[in-house]
């Protein structure tokens, strides 16, 4: 008796009408998509002076204190900057709302009040919306006209380990491994044509299928969250004791550099 994977034999038909067309229509699907994400990012808006002001300080502080060890500024300037830093963290100076009032701790920002959040928020539910929904619809037009079909053989052998992945949808336990079904070729373009899409369309691009997630839930886990609010008022008071602390640690890189260089060239024993 001849086994059912030499005696299988597909219609032509199926390679150009089912084959081609679901393998192009998901191409055309990512790339449509890659362009709709990025029609749907809104530009970044633009942060008050105050915001900057208060960001740009934090950063003078760390870079401070990161080069005290082996400091280019004098230790006078040096000194001076620290103290001038460290105070104006206690008074809350560079604060964008001003200092505290009162001793009472502030509370943190609620991010729903806020309308950066609120854009951030929502442009990641668009872009898992436009992830999610025309797979879904591709996955239904596949089940819908082409359930059951067997489309290609593949051209080298598999163990049976791989029959469940490359045979979804049809139940013949006796059919060679090599063969693949609709519904099984749907998955190997979702994940296979990451490539293709590197290819076409650059390496940061939105149809990278490896970005999407099967469930609702594993979707909104994995969709980009929006930044959180940064407290500075305890950000400020963490790095005044961080400046203190390197305040021990400085030495000036620049002392007894008339020594050195005399030692260096040996015009000194």
């Amino acid at each position: 008796m001849a086994s059912s994977a030499a005696s299988l034999y597909l219609d032509p038909q199926i390679r150009d009408w089912v084959l081609f067309p679901i393998t192009l229509v998901m191409i055309l699907v990512g790339v449509l998509r890659h362009y709709v994400v990025l029609l749907l990012q809104s530009p970044p808006k633009k942060l008050s002076r105050a915001a900057i002001r208060e960001q740009r300080a934090l950063m003078r502080a760390q870079i401070l204190r990161t080069t005290s060890a082996n400091s280019p500024v004098p230790p006078s300037v040096y000194r001076s900057i620290s103290q001038h830093l460290s105070q104006a963290f206690v008074d809350g100076t560079y604060l964008k709302d001003g200092p505290p009032k009162g001793d009472a701790p502030s509370a943190p920002p609620n991010p729903l009040t806020d309308p950066s959040q609120m854009d951030g928020m929502m442009a990641g539910m668009k872009t898992q919306m436009v992830m999610m929904v025309p797979q879904m619809v591709i996955m239904g037009w596949i089940n819908f006209f082409f359930q059951g079909f067997v489309l290609i053989k593949l051209p080298f052998p598999l163990t049976l380990g791989f029959k469940s992945m490359l045979q979804r949808g049809v139940e013949t336990p006796d059919m060679d491994v090599r063969w693949v079904s609709s519904l099984s070729w749907y998955f190997l373009n979702f994940f296979g044509l990451n490539g293709l899409y590197r290819l076409i369309l650059g390496n940061e691009n939105s149809a990278d299928s490896s970005r999407d997630m099967t469930t609702p839930f594993a979707a909104a886990a994995a969709a980009p969250q929006a930044p959180q609010a940064q407290d500075f008022n305890k950000s400020f008071k963490a790095e005044r004791d961080n400046l203190e602390f390197a305040e021990g640690l400085y030495e000036w890189v620049g002392k007894d550099v008339e020594t050195r260089i005399l030692k260096k060239y040996g015009r000194l024993s």
